[in-house]
């Protein structure tokens, strides 16, 4: 590889990982303010989040077929003007009267815009780095490597989110979070004009039919069950850290645990903090470790800490962010290191030996990542029933299918030539 070679991937590589973290930002805000909308209605809390991720069901595949189209870094640009609009439609819902249902709908229209972002901004920069690594071992490691500035950003925003909003009232309203908005609305043109002026190393595409782009793709076995695992995959890694703010910041008079937002999202900041740790270290030896056994182990060890989390008994505490918290707490938000390294294995196993089809495996990929509004909604009903702790036998399921996943759905098998 030449010398300008080189530094244009090395170029395209930094552009995918600052892309890489604004996903992160975008979509962490929707559950910490799910917490000022649940005083308002009592169904609303995870709504936000649903409509974010609903957005993926519509753009996942037509994401995909945009890059065969205009190519990765135009298809980039079209993600960061959709960003900018989204927010500047959540701030005029801020604007407006919280106890009004018209205002709540304008919300969830910017919501579900900046779903249209995340998800074509996740069709771009997961196959760029991918590809830009050669696959394998080293397509993993750059996806790790961009995953951990995705937690730093994750990590940040329910902690920035939750210092606005303070103490939660049925007088709290998105009033208090306008400076993010307003800093969301800027980082997304700042990235517009980065992007734009930057010459990026595109991965090759190739033209193709739609229909015959996805009948390709959803001939290799191998991917249409990585598509199921990457549905249950960000079901879990939102519902974890979703449903515990929510068991945190229920009143203390109503049998809650803590009552507080800002202490709340500092704890969920943890979770995510944990997904930066998990993901730096992946980066560092996924050079030498398989991403199915990355799966296989983080699938296993989730499992018995959320089954530890689920039989604690809520009178044994430990303190956590200057409060008392049950340790079952501690063990829920450790999954943090597990769900860290998830993603980018996932995907790497699920479209590794795809070829031309990447892209519209990559689409199809982005669709199913619905799964992270539609299970933590269901987890959240099922909350409702059972109890925010018991909730989480959802989530054990999930992970259930991760790891026959990790052991037997990934290996690559072809139906059709």
């Amino acid at each position: 590889m030449t010398t300008e070679k080189k530094n244009g991937a090395l170029v395209s590589i930094i552009a995918m990982m600052f892309l890489f973290a604004m996903i992160a930002f975008v979509t962490n805000m929707a559950a910490p303010f799910g917490t000022i909308w649940d005083d308002h209605y009592s169904w609303a809390g995870m709504m936000g989040n649903m409509m974010n991720f609903a957005a993926y069901l519509f753009m996942g595949i037509p994401a995909g077929i945009l890059i065969t189209k205009i190519g990765y870094k135009k298809t980039a640009l079209v993600a960061l003007a959709l960003g900018f609009i989204g927010m500047a439609i959540q701030y005029i819902s801020s604007t407006m009267s919280a106890t009004d249902i018209t205002t709540y709908c304008i919300y969830l229209l910017g919501a579900f815009i900046c779903g249209f972002c995340v998800c074509i901004l996740n069709t771009v920069v997961n196959p760029m780095l991918n590809q830009l690594g050669g696959g394998g071992n080293r397509g993993n490691q750059l996806i790790q490597t961009g995953g951990s500035l995705n937690s730093l950003a994750a990590t940040l925003t329910p902690l920035l989110v939750g210092m606005l909003i303070g103490e939660t009232t049925e007088k709290t309203s998105l009033v208090v979070v306008q400076p993010l908005l307003f800093i969301a609305m800027g980082i997304f043109l700042l990235s517009f004009l980065i992007i734009y002026f930057t010459k990026l190393q595109e991965p090759k595409t190739e033209s193709q039919k739609v229909m015959e782009g996805v009948k390709g793709a959803m001939s290799y076995r191998h991917l249409v069950l990585g598509i199921i695992a990457i549905f249950f995959y960000v079901g879990i890694e939102v519902g974890i850290p979703g449903q515990l703010l929510f068991y945190l910041t229920e009143p203390v008079a109503e049998g809650g645990v803590l009552g507080s937002a800002p202490v709340a999202g500092a704890i969920a900041g943890i979770y995510w903090l944990l997904m930066l740790v998990g993901r730096f270290s992946s980066s560092l030896i996924s050079g030498k470790v398989s991403p199915r056994a990355q799966l296989i182990f983080t699938s296993s060890l989730a499992i018995i800490l959320l089954l530890a989390a689920i039989f604690m008994p809520e009178s044994m505490k430990m303190p956590l962010e200057g409060a008392e918290v049950p340790i079952k707490v501690l063990l829920i938000i450790l999954c943090g290191i597990c769900t860290s390294v998830m993603w980018g294995v996932i995907f790497n196993l699920a479209t590794e030996g795809l070829g031309k089809f990447t892209a519209a495996a990559s689409g199809l990929f982005m669709t199913m990542v619905v799964g992270g509004g539609v299970m933590p909604l269901i987890q959240n009903f099922m909350a409702d029933e059972v109890g925010d702790i018991q909730s989480y036998w959802l989530v054990i399921a999930m992970l259930g299918y991760l790891l026959f996943y990790a052991l037997i759905g990934s290996k690559p098998s072809k139906t059709e030539e």
